[in-house]
């Protein structure tokens, strides 16, 4: 065992002394520590500094990230395109490439830049610091293939935040496609200057960017609210010039690799949206109108030559400055360029200081242009000019409020082109509110401004360029103006437009800068009209006075149940003078109540964007009214009254037979306004049965209620001549259509008269009235006749004149020359790309012609979507155009199917146009059911 130890008693004593001791202190502290803890309890340690998160991820949607600010680009492009091919051995080349440097405020450190490129090949990328043009390091750089059209920029080293500034060069190449859209490539003739010689080809470049295809040209920030400067410089082959937004700064010829080059700089331009950019590449001329505002109306040599710039060059000047003068902001830039072009995908584009147009809605001939051509032009330009305040000084923050742009260009070019002196404002009616009618009384519309979460891709985007945006939007602002009045309306616009200019707005700050000038509130008055789809159907019962609300669809399902304020204007038959009164909810009203021998009519000028029905009686009274003296009734009215009771019956809540009765009493009217708001609801009843043995009666009635008129008009119709009065000339065509379509037979001999003397080269027909009197001819000819059109319209040279005749060879009745001509569309040398939609629309509007172009249409869709699905090209207006007469079950099927097909391809093109089609379709076929027996049997009590 190991040594042991011994200790003596005192030392034991003292030892177990000391531990008592201890352990009685260490029980005190540990008392004192809890009375310690629970008077100051424990703080948690703060956490650990968390290192600011680096963005270099993209953006969780297909927006930009909001923290770095284009301020400025310096834009060089090199198009690589021949005016003309000089010789037999030089081959014209479609290439172009370019460089782009722009100036960036980062408000945020990050370490990924994140901008837009589409259909591009980048071929470098470099980024500085803008004071020390220190070079930051870039690990690398991608381009996203879908939707987001991201070019992905990773750097080496992150960028600063706090407003720090950077430089962001990329250089890229591309292909000038023939598509219509981004910068593109198109081609013309011209006549040679040897009568004997062919005429020559020619090419340009330009340019649509509009919605989302300024990537296309070069990498960019392509979103509306992110604005910023342009200095653009091109560089092209010689004999051509080059156009862009600002004026020429500089013009150089120089040398590159041994050929010779025209380099021309632009001066900066103000801030603006990329959309808005343009450019053209030709060797058009010009006409100037000398002004304030240097004033240049650019087309082919030959158009120039032959005058047909003039009218425009006469009228631009004099509707720019009755904005700058209604607007109290002048007009911005130095010079306002105006082009036609050959090939352009919509009617025009306001493009700041480079407006785009087709050639049809630019240059007008005297010799061969309608009336109504001269009209288009001057209503075009009063459109465009009008943007040049609404879209380029004050510009939507995003494409959700479209509608600020194009409602306010399309209201505003009523005022506009009154000072060319064209009094369109009746109009209004028939040509926006009854249209935008339409559309939003389905389900599958949308309202005038959506959320912003709503609106991502190209496709929704594209799908905002519709009759809502344009016509139902100008219809609220024309409803909004007599709400307030027209003054205080001009004064809110004039406070709108000054406050916001070179800036992004949403439809709130319109609405603070008018609610400025009037005391009622016009939140609450607007905010179902802007933020709710749809509009509301006002029923006002006479013997009762109860007045009521409800949503307006041709389709009968549940509609949102938010009332809108409704501002009812009417008169009563006792006493012509015209009232007000505001609906919000249900009501009675004792003033509408009505005594044995009263009717009542509300929404006098049709002022408000809603339909009334009314009781059975005071709908047959107002009947009675009409054919007794229809002038009591407004003109506006008369249409409105005729529109109304068509849709009602349409949605089932008016019987059919009424609707019809009110045409009875058109054989007395002359007036073009309850004409055509007649004839385009019959025309309905004509697609739903004239495969049908109800069609009989129906053209039969047409033929008597027009005879009247035709003769009306017959004598300026025989001698060649027009009318005065310019909505009289729309009804001697209207009638003039209808009685040679329904087979009046003096029209039919004075269509087939006229046109035989045309054939023998004399065209003694009126420019008014040759869409109407060739197609009637077309329609009662042959073969020969056919081929006459065609060789007519491959040799004229006038864009309008071109139309007439492409419309005219839809109207044959042979299957295999309509087969030959819908297959004539796919071929550009035949049917220019911008035309396709409307030749198909055309055949499809023939009763011949729609199952053939509905079939064509879906055999081709995949080869169309792809060509023409990248553009604005309208494929909506091509599915609306071929499904009008759909009332089938087969007809039905048939669509769905087709829409099974794109959400199987994952294509959202023309998702909510299909979706239209369908309901309407839906719609069609119930109310056939319902109606066909009853619209027979009153026809035939017609004869």
């Amino acid at each position: 065992m190991a040594k042991g130890s011994c200790i003596s008693k005192a030392v034991a004593v003292s030892i177990g002394v000391i531990t008592v001791s201890s352990v009685g202190g260490l029980v005190l502290m540990a008392v004192m520590f809890q009375i310690q803890i629970s008077d100051n309890p424990p703080v948690k340690p703060p956490d650990p500094t968390k290192r600011p998160i680096i963005p270099t991820d993209p953006p969780s949607n297909i927006r930009l990230f909001d923290y770095l600010i284009p301020e400025n680009y310096k834009v060089s492009l090199q198009t690589y395109l021949y005016g003309a091919i000089p010789n037999n051995y030089t081959e014209q080349s479609f290439f172009f490439k370019g460089s782009s440097t722009v100036r960036l405020k980062s408000m945020k450190e990050s370490g990924a830049i994140y901008l837009h490129v589409h259909n591009l090949n980048v071929t470098n990328v470099e980024v500085r610091k803008s004071d020390s043009n220190e070079k930051l390091s870039v690990k690398g750089y991608k381009i996203h293939y879908n939707e987001s059209n991201f070019l992905e920029i990773q750097l080496g080293r992150k960028l600063s935040g706090n407003g720090t500034y950077y430089d962001l060069f990329t250089a890229f190449e591309g292909e000038l496609f023939e598509d219509l859209s981004g910068l593109y490539a198109s081609r013309y003739t011209e006549p040679n200057e040897d009568e004997d010689e062919e005429d020559e080809e020619r090419f340009l470049a330009t340019s649509l960017l509009q919605p989302t295809d300024a990537r296309r040209v070069f990498p960019c920030f392509d979103e509306p609210a992110l604005k910023a400067v342009f200095e653009i410089t091109i560089i092209h082959r010689p004999g051509i010039h080059a156009l862009s937004n600002e004026d020429k700064e500089e013009e150089d010829t120089i040398q590159i690799d041994g050929e010779d080059w025209v380099v021309t700089k632009f001066y900066p331009t103000p801030i603006m949206s990329t959309y808005l950019l343009a450019f053209t590449i030709s060797d058009f001329e010009y006409k100037t109108v000398p002004s304030r505002t240097n004033i240049n109306i650019y087309a082919r040599k030959e158009a120039i030559k032959a005058g047909h710039a003039d009218y425009a060059a006469e009228i631009t000047h004099d509707i720019l400055t009755h904005y700058e003068k209604i607007f109290e902001l002048n007009y911005p830039l130095k010079k306002l360029d105006q082009i036609a072009l050959p090939d352009f995908g919509v009617g025009a584009m306001e493009n700041w200081g480079l407006i785009s147009y087709q050639e049809s809605g630019l240059l007008y001939d005297e010799d061969t242009g309608s009336t109504f051509d001269k009209e288009w032009v001057a209503t075009l330009i009063a459109h465009e000019l009008a943007h040049q305040w609404f879209g380029n000084l004050v510009t939507m923050s995003w494409w959700n409020d479209l509608w600020l742009n194009e409602a306010f260009a399309t209201y505003m070019s009523y005022t506009g082109v009154e000072k060319a002196g064209w009094d369109l404002k009746d109009l209004i009616v028939l040509r926006e509110i009854q249209s935008a009618f339409h559309v939003d009384s389905l389900n599958s519309s949308h309202p005038l401004s959506l959320h912003e979460n709503d609106v991502q891709t190209f496709s929704e985007i594209i799908e905002l360029f519709d009759d809502i945006t344009y016509s139902k939007g100008a219809a609220v602002l024309r409803m909004l103006s007599a709400f307030m009045d027209e003054e205080a309306f001009m004064k809110g616009i004039k406070t709108y437009l000054k406050k916001f200019q070179y800036n992004n707005t949403v439809y709130k700050d319109l609405l603070d800068c008018l609610q400025k000038e009037t005391i009622q509130n016009l939140e609450a008055f607007m905010s179902t009209w802007v933020e709710q789809v749809g509009y509301p159907v006002i029923t006002i019962i006479t013997q009762t006075g109860e007045t009521s609300q409800e949503q307006f669809l041709l389709k009968q399902e549940a509609g949102h149940d938010i009332p809108w304020q409704v501002q009812i204007i009417y008169i009563k038959s006792n006493n012509l003078d015209v009232k007000t009164d505001l609906l919000i909810q249900k009501v009675k009203r004792q003033h509408f109540i009505l005594s044995k021998d009263q009717w009542l009519l509300a929404n006098i000028n049709c002022t408000g964007f809603y339909r009334v029905n009314y009781d059975e009686e005071n709908w047959n009274k107002l009947q009675m009214q009409l054919e007794r003296n229809y002038n009591v009734i407004p003109l506006i009215n008369r249409g409105q009254l005729i529109d109304d009771a068509f849709n009602l019956a349409r949605a089932h809540r008016l019987n059919v037979t009424i609707a019809l009765s009110l045409t009875k009493y058109l054989v007395n009217d002359t007036e073009y306004i309850p004409w055509e708001s007649a004839l385009k609801n019959l025309e309905h009843f004509v697609l739903m049965f004239d495969r049908s043995e109800v069609y009989g009666p129906i053209s039969k009635y047409l033929r008597k209620q027009v005879t009247g008129l035709y003769e009306y008009f017959e004598e300026y119709t025989n001698n060649g001549t027009i009318p005065e009065k310019h909505t009289d000339q729309y009804n001697q065509v209207n009638a003039i259509s209808v009685a040679c379509s329904n087979g009046l037979p003096q029209c039919i001999t004075m269509a087939t008269s006229l046109f035989e003397d045309y054939k023998n080269g004399t065209n003694m027909i009126h420019p008014n009235l040759r869409r109407a009197i060739y197609c009637s001819a077309i329609a009662a000819g042959d073969e020969d006749d056919w081929e006459f059109v065609w060789n007519e319209y491959q040799r004229a040279t006038v864009a309008a004149e071109k139309d007439k005749l492409r419309y005219a060879l839809s109207c044959t009745k042979e299957i295999w020359l309509l087969n030959r001509y819908l297959e004539y569309t796919l071929d550009p040398s035949k049917i220019r790309k911008m035309d396709m939609v409307s030749t198909i629309n055309y055949i499809a509007k023939n009763v011949a012609g729609q199952p053939l172009a509905w079939d064509f249409v879906r055999d081709k869709w995949s080869y169309i979507t792809q060509e023409y699905g990248a553009g604005i090209v309208s494929l909506g207006s091509l599915l609306d155009g071929v499904t009008q007469r759909f009332s089938r079950d087969v007809e039905l099927e048939e669509l769905k199917q087709l829409q099974r097909e794109q959400d199987k391809d994952d294509q959202g093109l023309a998702a909510r146009a299909l979706e239209q089609v369908i309901e309407r379709t839906e719609a069609n076929i119930q109310w056939v059911k319902e109606n066909k027996d009853i619209v027979k049997e009153w026809f035939n009590g017609e004869l």
